[in-house]
């Protein structure tokens, strides 16, 4: 039995790297006081920059990553430009981006519907992977899943023990005190919402170079919301974030492997598994408004002009 979980173990850790990536971004953003829905787009857009950029200089993921970094950027910049500057409604401005964003990345991908991409090999860490179970599961992976440990753990020290952290908090807070005291607000929340982008976008970039890797058109299947989702869930903390991509990553990966470990459910039900435990996990959440009004950026969502 144990050995027919390990797969399911080690591909957790590969399914929940684009929803670990995509949530710290949004969890950033979200602590400075703007909620960006538009996290789909920029996946999605980051995953046909990042494929088309592989593809077309032949340096793989190399180039991938990058380039799907810079694309959900520019997309977020977009997205700041009429939420931030010309204080439009934030909810009304992300859900606009993603329909942009999958609307642009179906006419670019329709060029790269035949090609694949030789991916990354995973790694294995010498005597360290020959561990029984946890070698296996935790030092045989690809770069890119150590690279989103070392992002959660710059995210959670950056909000934490840093200045910077302690200005996106208040800024989240109260722009209006934060400018008071000469910090620039806007200047803040443009930084922070651009980091969102990018993360979004090496989200969807991993997913279409690293973890597929082929385009396939709406690859993110939801992955977007499910981040957003993932936000609320882990109460503005990066800690419960990455327990909560793992918990999510791994009810997406069981589904492929259901039939093998001998659960017969219907497909259709196996799925669904992952945005019915979105719904099961967010009703449960909402359950308790005190964790919520506690950690609950006070001026989430509401427009702020100096």
């Amino acid at each position: 039995m144990m050995d027919s979980m390990i797969p399911v173990l080690a591909g957790t850790l590969a399914a929940a790297t684009p929803l670990i990536f995509a949530g710290l971004g949004e969890l950033v953003a979200e602590r400075s006081g703007v909620i960006n829905l538009g996290v789909e787009g920029m996946i999605l857009i980051g995953a046909i920059a990042g494929f088309a950029a592989a593809a077309e200089t032949g340096l793989g993921p190399a180039a991938g990553l990058p380039a799907g970094a810079l694309a959900g950027m520019g997309a977020a910049l977009v997205f700041a430009v009429f939420a931030l500057s010309l204080a439009a409604n934030q909810a009304a401005c992300g859900l606009a981006l993603t329909i942009f964003g999958i609307g642009l990345s179906a006419f670019i991908g329709q060029h790269y519907v035949s090609y694949s991409l030789p991916g990354l090999k995973p790694l294995s860490i010498p005597l360290l992977s020959d561990i029984p179970v946890i070698g296996p599961v935790l030092f045989h992976q690809d770069a890119v899943v150590y690279l989103s440990l070392a992002a959660f753990a710059l995210v959670a020290w950056v909000l934490a023990k840093t200045r910077l952290g302690l200005l996106l908090k208040a800024v989240g807070e109260s722009p209006e005190a934060a400018h008071a005291i000469g910090y620039p607000v806007l200047a803040i929340r443009y930084g922070a919402v651009l980091f969102g982008g990018a993360m979004a976008g090496l989200g969807g970039a991993y997913l279409s170079t690293v973890y597929t890797p082929l385009w396939v058109q709406n690859m993110s299947a939801g992955r977007g919301w499910i981040a957003v989702a993932l936000v609320v869930f882990a109460a503005w903390k990066p800690g419960r974030l990455l327990l909560g991509a793992y918990l999510f990553g791994a009810v997406t990966i069981l589904q492929f492997h259901a039939q093998g470990l001998g659960i017969a459910l219907p497909v259709q039900l196996l799925a669904a598994l992952p945005y019915l435990a979105t719904i099961v996990v967010l009703v449960l959440i909402s359950r308790d408004r005190r964790l919520l009004q506690l950690n609950l950026p006070a001026s989430l969502g509401k427009p702020y002009l100096p």
